[in-house]
């Protein structure tokens, strides 16, 4: 098995080094070096587009899904190798979307072969994106409480109702979404649902936050027509699917404290500060601050490591997921606390071209919203609390 391998990971080196663009290779500068797929999406070059080709066609956009899906076909150990061997070369994620993290995952567990077939091909490739709509006004952490209406027309559902936070709404091609469809019941009469955004009814309304640009948008549904045929899992069974899936978006917000692209803690604040006499960086504080991180950083790297071998193998703690979102997030606001820090009141520069129009200071007031999305700090905490420490409530 290790010299398979071995084997194995030499020539996935081998065709990484041939077939990905040098552009490819470089840390992404901002949000509009991600490639998020899509009917509308707009390639930032040439070689983006090349690369989430060459590797869409490989099956390595989601190289652990089955080949029939637009999959890889890998096993957990060689889609570990992928992802070492792209580290190794500094090789970008050729595609990010809610459809590989969240949906991707759902649909494999709970959807019939036809929607395998509809759906997952196309989430592999890019050519649909999606959103979520969980969230409302009156329902975000007892999310339950929801009320957006799905009325039984006999061929199709009728839905009515509101969600908020929608990330990426006003971009998305295609949102699964929570809908009441039993109020004699409040868990039990939840269903998923999948449909077009740009099926009659749908509108969107971005929120722009504090940073002053935001992903989150208001989305309202007025008489928007569904077929049945696009309901994953059964009808009034939606909350069994909803909790599977929102275990892998808390998986995938806790890769937020994963170690980022480009220079170290360490090496943005010796640019900043540069050295004292012995070499290190002239804060000792600040030395000190950065130190303890990168070992929180390191520790969490391993145990994210750790956590994704279990979840693959199916034999992970139901609860763990609320712990790495927890911990992840609040690491990624750290990271951005330091870099503040490091900049001084640079950091807090708004629009220069020198500053990257405040792109310190937006990033660092964006992270405030990490502990809330996904299900707050808080929520992450009982649940941690309850299920894995098994503390008495009260």
């Amino acid at each position: 098995m290790a010299d398979e391998l071995e084997t194995f990971r030499r020539e996935v080196r081998d065709w990484l080094e041939a077939n990905c663009p040098s552009e490819m290779r470089t840390p992404m500068r901002s949000e509009k070096d991600v490639c998020w797929g899509g009917r509308n999406f707009t390639f930032a070059s040439d070689a983006q587009k090349q690369w989430l080709e060459v590797m869409a066609q490989r099956g390595w956009t989601v190289p652990d899904w089955p080949k029939e899906y637009g999959g890889g076909g890998l096993s957990p150990a060689e889609a570990k190798v992928l992802k070492q061997e792209m580290a190794a070369l500094g090789c970008r994620v050729p595609l990010q979307s809610f459809g590989i993290s969240m949906l991707g995952p759902a649909l494999l567990e709970y959807g019939t072969e036809e929607q395998k077939l509809e759906h997952l091909p196309k989430i592999a490739r890019g050519e649909i994106r999606w959103c979520q709509g969980y969230s409302e006004p009156n329902a975000g952490s007892d999310l339950a409480s929801l009320a957006t209406s799905a009325e039984d027309k006999g061929d199709h559902f009728l839905v009515n109702g509101q969600k908020v936070w929608t990330s990426y709404a006003d971009q998305a091609d295609w949102i699964f979404c929570l809908v009441r469809t039993d109020t004699s019941q409040k868990q039990g009469g939840i269903s998923f649902l999948l449909f077009d955004m740009e099926s009659e009814g749908v509108s969107t309304k971005p929120i722009l936050l504090i940073s002053g640009s935001s992903p989150f948008c208001e989305t309202f549904f007025d008489d928007v027509k569904v077929p049945k045929d696009q309901v994953l899992g059964e009808i009034n069974q939606g909350w069994t699917v909803a909790k599977y899936l929102l275990g892998h978006e808390r998986e995938m917000i806790s890769g937020m404290g994963g170690r980022a692209q480009g220079p170290s803690l360490s090496e943005y604040a010796l640019g900043k500060l540069g050295r004292d006499e012995q070499g290190r960086l002239d804060d000792p504080v600040l030395r000190a601050r950065i130190a303890m991180f990168e070992v929180r950083s390191h520790a969490f790297a391993a145990m994210s490591e750790r956590f994704m071998d279990r979840l693959k193998a199916g034999r992970i703690h139901p609860a763990q997921p609320s712990m790495m979102k927890y911990y992840g997030t609040e690491l990624n606001k750290d990271r951005h606390e330091l870099l503040m820090a490091a900049g001084g009141s640079d950091a807090l520069e708004w629009e220069s071209e020198s500053s990257g129009e405040g792109k310190a200071a937006r990033a660092w007031l964006r992270t405030k919203a990490n502990s809330i999305e996904g299900g707050t700090s808080e929520i992450q905490l009982n649940i941690i609390a309850k299920r894995i420490l098994e503390l008495p409530e009260g």
